[in-house]
């Protein structure tokens, strides 16, 4: 029988300090500070504006609220942000556990937030934001999946409170966690059970599960240039309303883990902090935790949509097409809801 956790402050780690690893198992999440450079991030965009086809000083022209763009370099996260790549592989139970050949890059696929005009002065109210979700729209869901081993966001923009900064609900996660334990034949991204028929649209299920949180259960990513959040990968999370209208830009690297995640490990030392945080989810100190179905990988048609705009921006970067044309954009954050 497995023995007892510990408690996973007792360990010691070099990039997660005492306070990171508390907070991780009271919230499920860090932010790494300092993790790469201004100039590091300025030369990642050196190119995002014309890509978009949008003028950086003049918001007339940000016709869409937020835009996932296509990723077309990567670099390796040990090298751009060697500090978050640390803490990564503490979070994950050592660098092993990692699937080398999928390790995490940093992309140019930048998540931009310009907001609306006609959200300045508002007040901000997670209740209302329809983009409430769960990361992984590539594969079906289980307790242990690997294949969305963490969520990483680098912010590539200072992020102000109210500046369009990602809102996450780490209560939330008990509730996935929940959902995932009694199914272990899998759901879908959306959160439907293998065999059923889906009862809610889109991101209905989340948003309405949302709705039982009170205004303190959640948190909003702010911080700057540089800094590298790091989530647990059942946060509940959404994007918010820029309300500031300065443009917000994050990206989202991928974290896939060798194997799932085991929740009865013999040796208590050998759970990773992603592990613990899980078993503490659902309350326990151990889960024997065995799937039913099969593990399956998804087409997600934000796939062919990234393939589209990323002929856009080759135009635009060969200077073969000019400013946006609001005709032949597409919105990713519409689309990307659906699965095929």
């Amino acid at each position: 029988m497995p023995s007892k956790i510990a408690s996973p402050t007792e360990k010691s780690y070099s990039a997660l300090t005492p306070e990171d690893v508390a907070q991780w198992m009271k919230y499920g999440y860090v932010i790494i500070r300092n993790a790469f450079s201004r100039q590091q991030a300025e030369d990642r965009m050196e190119k995002l504006w014309i890509r978009l086809g949008y003028d950086p000083n003049d918001a007339n022209t940000w016709v869409l609220e937020r835009v996932n763009m296509p990723s077309h370099s990567r670099v390796s996260f040990s090298t751009f942000a060697p500090k978050a790549w640390q803490a990564i592989c503490e979070l994950s139970g050592g660098y092993d556990r990692l699937d080398e050949s999928r390790l995490p890059t940093f992309g140019d696929d930048f998540i931009c937030n310009f907001g609306k005009e006609e959200y300045v002065g508002q007040t901000i109210n997670p209740h209302t934001f329809d983009n409430w979700h769960v990361d992984g729209d590539f594969f079906k869901h289980f307790l242990d999946s690997p294949e969305q081993g963490m969520l990483v966001i680098p912010l590539y923009s200072d992020i102000a409170p109210g500046g369009g900064g990602t809102v996450i609900c780490p209560d939330g996660m008990r509730v996935i966690a929940k959902h995932l334990a009694e199914h272990p034949e899998g759901v879908s991204p959306r959160m439907v059970p293998v065999g059923e028929k889906p009862t809610h649209k889109g991101l209905d299920w989340f948003i309405e599960k949302i709705q039982d949180f009170p205004k303190d259960s959640f948190h909003e990513m702010t911080g700057n240039i540089g800094d590298v959040v790091l989530m647990h990968p059942l946060m509940l999370h959404s994007a918010s309303k820029n309300i500031l209208r300065i443009p917000r830009i994050i990206t989202n690297p991928r974290i896939t883990m060798k194997e799932p995640f085991r929740f009865a490990r013999e040796k208590p030392d050998d759970y990773s902090l992603i592990e613990l945080k899980t078993l503490s989810l659902l309350g326990v100190d151990s889960l024997d935790y065995k799937i039913t179905g099969q593990r399956e990988l998804l087409n997600p048609t934000r796939t062919k949509i990234h393939a589209r705009m990323k002929e856009q921006e080759n135009l635009r970067i060969s200077g073969r097409l000019g400013a946006v044309n609001l005709d032949k954009v597409y919105d990713i954050n519409r689309l990307e809801d659906e699965v095929e």
